[in-house]
């Protein structure tokens, strides 16, 4: 992915730009070689694109706390997806600075026949943390996950509440510039929840730059200062995250 570096345009504290993005999905409407020769036969569509986001720029500075928002479809996760790399856009660039980790799909790395001790170097190590620097963090992830004893146990024996809240601590702890969260403001309990914000204000403190994802429009006003609210794939408001609740609630 290009460097915000290379583009004299783009300020020294940028940390994520959208530069006339497109994202075009192709969707197939059947599942099988028998499906398709009957679709074709009886005259059907057998597939069609989707535009899931729709010319986009805007620029996100390092610090800032923004709240992406909108409708299912809208395009939220896919413009999560584009800034942490999973997804590569069909049109424009999209550019980033520094070590940009991903709260996107909590555990997605975690091997069920690992230990949680295993499974907290090799997703650490897929997040893109040094053995050296998951070592040094180790005992405040297992502290912050509340998994205790359970640590060297294969994590295909754990709750769902215990491998939740493993992989996030694992996520949050992650030495980054950049966190990307997408719907996971309601892991674990309630106090397990509180521990979550509170981890979050203490990254905005050290000036990380936080992007989120979520429904839990609440949530979303204690967490992020800016919000964007999107579309059919189009920004269609950006502004202070309460004006933008405002606007998605209208």
């Amino acid at each position: 992915m290009p460097r915000i570096s290379d583009l004299s345009a783009i300020t020294p504290r940028t940390a994520i730009a959208f530069d006339h993005v497109t994202k075009q999905f192709h969707l197939r409407h059947t599942h099988s070689m028998k499906e398709t020769v009957m679709a074709r036969l009886k005259g059907k569509q057998i597939s069609d694109d989707f535009l899931a986001i729709d010319d986009v720029s805007f620029t996100i500075e390092q610090g800032e706390s923004v709240a992406l928002l909108g409708l299912n479809g809208s395009g939220k996760s896919t413009s999560l997806k584009l800034m942490s790399g999973v997804l590569v856009p069909t049109g424009g660039q999209v550019l980033t600075r520094g070590r940009v980790a991903g709260l996107i799909e909590v555990g997605a790395g975690f091997h069920p026949d690992l230990s949680g001790r295993e499974n907290v170097f090799l997703n650490a190590a897929i997040l893109g943390m040094s053995h050296e620097e998951t070592e040094a963090r180790f005992d405040d992830i297992v502290a912050f996950s509340e998994i205790g004893r359970f640590i060297d146990t294969e994590v295909k024996h754990y709750s769902s509440g215990m491998f939740v809240r493993l992989a996030f601590a694992v996520a949050i702890h992650t030495e980054m510039d950049t966190l990307l969260v997408d719907e996971v403001l309601s892991v674990g309990d309630e106090p397990f929840q509180k521990k979550c914000f509170g981890k979050f204000e203490e990254l905005k403190e050290q000036g990380k730059t936080l992007v989120v994802v979520s429904h839990d429009l609440e949530s979303v006003k204690k967490i992020c200062a800016r919000g964007f609210v999107l579309e059919h794939g189009r920004v269609r408001f950006d502004g202070d995250v309460n004006g933008a609740v405002a606007k998605l609630r209208a």
